[in-house]
């Protein structure tokens, strides 16, 4: 009887380890607690944490709009994901927080996020303050305006003096379009979000709102028949994560992840899920810039 116990026991324990070295959860988007990271970087304090900051957007269709779950939902929350899977932390223990682009290189010096995953333009400027992981995507500025307008037809439209468009404060597309503004301070208006923009451009207060085309086509896509983007894109605008100045490792991390998801079809699955409902154009994969 004593042996039997002693078997049953050692058979116990034995299944314990097992369940153990298997990782134990792996319901979806769980922790499988075999990641391992260097000593002291941010990504062993991310992972012990069991919890990531993200800071993007809530009012973007296909790139972050705050959803029915009360959390946001799109492709740069998806490239978020990608991020938290690869620390090890399941989704559920991302922490967003509304970033509008006023405040994007605020949060990451103060330390209330992260990462920034925002529709943000990696650019010099804001390269001196914060760093940046990426580009993970690149889109290029547009205008939208009433599906009626046959009057604005691109930039140059601007340039009598007499339209009013509408763009995002301390975003790049404010500052865009202002070389083609007869008169930036009557022709120009600007709000932190940009569905402020799109209620002005319907109530006639505004005639166009310009920003980034995927952006734009989420609008016209979740307006039916209201709105449409007139003529073509006329920048280049590098989308990036953000990250605090000076933690090259995280960099590199987040870099390495990236260009994973680029090659094992995890990136072109978030697109495809969210933004790329609404932008039928051929995907195009852009080159890691780990300088």
């Amino acid at each position: 009887m004593r042996t039997t116990r002693i078997a049953a026991a050692i058979g116990a324990l034995a299944l314990a380890l097992t369940v153990t070295a298997c990782g134990g959860d792996d319901s979806e988007g769980g922790s499988s607690g075999n990641a391992s990271f260097a000593a002291g970087s941010t990504m062993e304090k991310l992972n012990k944490a069991q919890k990531i900051r993200v800071g993007t957007k809530f009012d973007q269709p296909g790139f972050g709009l705050k959803g029915l779950s009360g959390k946001p939902e799109g492709f740069d929350v998806e490239i978020a994901k990608l991020v938290a899977k690869a620390l090890d932390i399941p989704e559920d223990k991302i922490e967003y927080q509304e970033t509008p682009s006023t405040v994007r290189e605020q949060v990451l010096q103060q330390d209330k996020v992260d990462i920034v995953v925002a529709t943000y333009t990696i650019n010099d400027k804001r390269k001196a303050v914060i760093d940046f992981a990426g580009p993970y995507y690149i889109a290029g500025q547009s205008i939208l305006v009433k599906a009626d307008d046959a009057s604005i037809t691109g930039p140059d439209s601007f340039k009598d003096g007499t339209k009013k468009v509408c763009s995002v404060t301390n975003s790049t597309p404010a500052t865009n379009i202002e070389k083609y503004l007869g008169d930036k301070t009557k022709q120009l208006v600007l709000f932190d979000i940009y569905q402020k923009c799109v209620d002005a451009l319907k109530g006639g207060q505004v005639d166009a709102v310009t920003t980034d085309n995927v952006i734009l086509a989420g609008f016209v896509a979740t307006n039916e028949g209201a709105f449409k983007l007139a003529g073509q894109t006329f920048t280049e605008e590098p989308y990036g994560i953000g990250l605090k100045k000076g933690d090259a490792a995280f960099k590199t991390f987040i870099n390495d992840t990236l260009e994973k998801a680029f090659q094992d079809g995890a990136y072109k699955k978030a697109w495809d899920d969210t933004a790329g409902k609404n932008d039928t154009s051929e995907l195009k994969i852009p080159t890691i810039d780990r300088s």
